[in-house]
């Protein structure tokens, strides 16, 4: 009876609270019913990785796959299996190697910059990138390394050498990519760690001055201590999108002779679903990687919360 009362008393608390502060929850409805129709309604379309999906039934009307898992085993069986597993895994992997400690790095070195104008010329210089369209950037990447028309190419005509064909060669894609996106955006994905930075308390780099600390001290004993709570809580998030490499810049940096190491899960799903259009069979492998990076994100969050009390819930 006890139990039942709390619960009952905290039911009504949560109403009172609500009724209270309806004003609030008047300005969050637009929000929380766009969430509602653009992210959760949809999700019951993942039927059509189970279903002999036909646009002109619709996914309620169209046939059960038979056996059920009948496409994603078709994904497991298929010959592109290993291939765009472990080009994906390899890219992401790669990527967050470099991508994930380089914005720190930048971050502690902006702020060691003392004279506001070269900070904010330094800044503004490495932010600039993000801003470039993929399509454009990957334009740059032709111009710059194709053999026949780019940059690269009239320099070693100049020389009289052969130009290496860098775009067309499997084993270069992986660093084209991850090194051009280090370019792009390693400035960018830095601001949150310059914002954390920010909030630390003054008093604490005073207290480490009169010990006598070096700057690089500083760095380590007061810097990196701050920024270890906001680090975490990024690369659980990058976890959660291990499986889910970007397409656009992938799929313009394809061609017929780097695509044995650069066809990654969305690019298939791109052929498989709106080229072939078999949007069964390309739900059931995007519904794969999507439950695996589920799976990574809630594993990785457990893990983090027992070894350093960090996590996102």
């Amino acid at each position: 009876m006890k139990k039942k009362s709390v619960r009952t008393g905290a039911k009504g608390n949560l109403w009172r609270r609500i009724a209270r502060n309806w004003g609030l929850y008047l300005l969050l409805l637009p929000a929380l019913t766009l969430l509602i129709c653009f992210t959760y309604k949809p999700m019951y379309g993942v039927l059509i990785a189970f279903k002999e999906y036909k646009p002109v039934k619709g996914i309620l009307g169209s046939a059960w796959a038979d056996p059920w898992y009948k496409y994603l085993k078709k994904f497991f069986d298929s010959f592109q299996f290993k291939t765009t597993i472990r080009n994906t895994l390899v890219i992401t992997l790669y990527s967050m190697l470099v991508m994930f400690p380089l914005p720190i790095v930048l971050a502690l070195g902006v702020n060691q910059l003392k004279n506001r104008t070269y900070r904010k010329i330094f800044q503004t210089v490495t932010y600039m990138p993000h801003f470039i369209s993929t399509v454009v950037m990957v334009g740059l990447l032709t111009l710059l390394l194709s053999p026949g028309s780019g940059l690269l190419g009239a320099i070693c005509g100049m020389l009289g050498i052969e130009a290496p064909n860098f775009l067309g060669q499997p084993s270069a894609f992986k660093h084209l990519y991850v090194w051009s996106d280090v370019w792009q955006h390693v400035g960018w994905d830095s601001i949150i760690y310059i914002a954390a930075l920010s909030s630390v308390d003054p008093s604490l780099y005073e207290a480490a001055t009169v010990d006598g600390a070096t700057n690089l001290q500083k760095i380590k004993y007061v810097d990196i201590p701050m920024l270890v709570p906001t680090a975490v809580i990024m690369l659980i998030m990058r976890f959660g999108s291990l499986m889910s490499l970007g397409f656009e810049k992938v799929y313009l940096m394809q061609n017929d002779l780097n695509l044995t190491a650069s066809e990654v899960i969305s690019t298939y799903v791109y052929k498989i679903g709106i080229i072939n259009v078999q949007y069964s069979y390309s739900a059931a492998i995007n519904l794969f990687s999507t439950v695996i990076n589920f799976i990574l994100l809630v594993l990785v969050n457990q893990i983090s919360k027992k070894v350093s009390d960090n996590s996102l819930w």
